[in-house]
């Protein structure tokens, strides 16, 4: 049995749920913020086989000020009720567009109301399905993949930036699926993306040691959006398998690796 994995996420509007989850039977768990209190939890189906597909939780997203969106492997999205208050957390929706296990969720992370999509879902084989919240989920597009992963995704102005095992990075117009660049940004896996909303930067980590700063300028006279390369660091030995900004403006940002027990954090200067 591998280890369990934590995850984290902010809810709106700014209580702190750190979820758990394994790989095994064992359930998701939501506690409060300081850890204290679990408010809910969710078991996982086991599989009847031995042979059946592996049982794991994967990607998670915050979705408005109501939802918590969890991928699974089978390719469902549970959707999760929150309330306001108190801890009467109650599982809403199953999404079931998928057919291959969920890698990674993300939802809008500009802030802006005028953004019609609010969460993206991608999987094993690249699809990427784009999502409207409400009292039921509505599914705005699903851009077709290339029978190759893509491992971490992110919403941003209206706008999908998917990482892939091939080391490339895609853009795509979330509700009409057009594709408005197409970066070969690492020599191996990228793991992690992340953006800094306030300033468009966007970071990603792969398994070829380097973490890599580019900026998303969005150009409203032709709705597309271009991407530049800022700058570039090497952890040496490496297979980075984590980064993320520190702040919504892109100030410094964190690193991890395979084998490594510590975050590295770089600032500008």
């Amino acid at each position: 049995m591998s280890p369990p994995a934590t995850l984290s996420l902010c809810r709106p509007p700014g209580v702190f749920f750190p979820l758990v989850t394994y790989w095994c039977s064992r359930p998701r768990r939501m506690y409060e913020s300081d850890g204290s209190i679990m408010v809910y939890w969710h078991a996982l189906d086991t599989p009847e086989t031995a042979t059946a597909q592996a049982v794991f939780a994967r990607g998670i997203a915050a979705v408005g000020e109501n939802y918590i969106c969890v991928g699974e492997a089978s390719g469902g999205i549970l959707v999760f009720d929150i309330p306001s208050k108190g801890g009467n957390i109650t599982l809403s929706e199953v999404l079931e567009e998928h057919k291959e296990s969920i890698t990674d969720m993300a939802s809008e992370c500009s802030g802006s109301q005028e953004c019609i999509a609010d969460m993206v879902s991608a999987d094993d084989t690249g699809t990427l399905c784009v999502w409207k919240s409400g009292e039921e989920f509505q599914l705005l597009n699903k851009i077709t993949g290339f029978d190759m992963s893509c491992s971490s995704v992110k919403l941003w102005k209206g706008t999908v930036v998917a990482g892939y095992g091939t080391g490339q990075i895609r853009l795509y117009e979330a509700v009409t699926g057009i594709l408005h660049a197409e970066v070969n940004a690492h020599a191996r896996w990228i793991y992690s993306l992340d953006i800094a909303p306030f300033s468009g930067l966007l970071l990603s980590a792969a398994e070829d040691s380097f973490v890599r700063v580019w900026h998303l300028t969005m150009t409203p006279e032709s709705n597309t959006v271009e991407i530049s390369h800022m700058y570039n660091e090497c952890v040496t030995d490496t297979q980075i398998c984590g980064a993320k900004f520190c702040d919504g403006d892109g100030y410094a940002f964190g690193v991890t690796g395979y084998d490594l027990s510590e975050i590295i954090r770089y600032t500008q200067s």
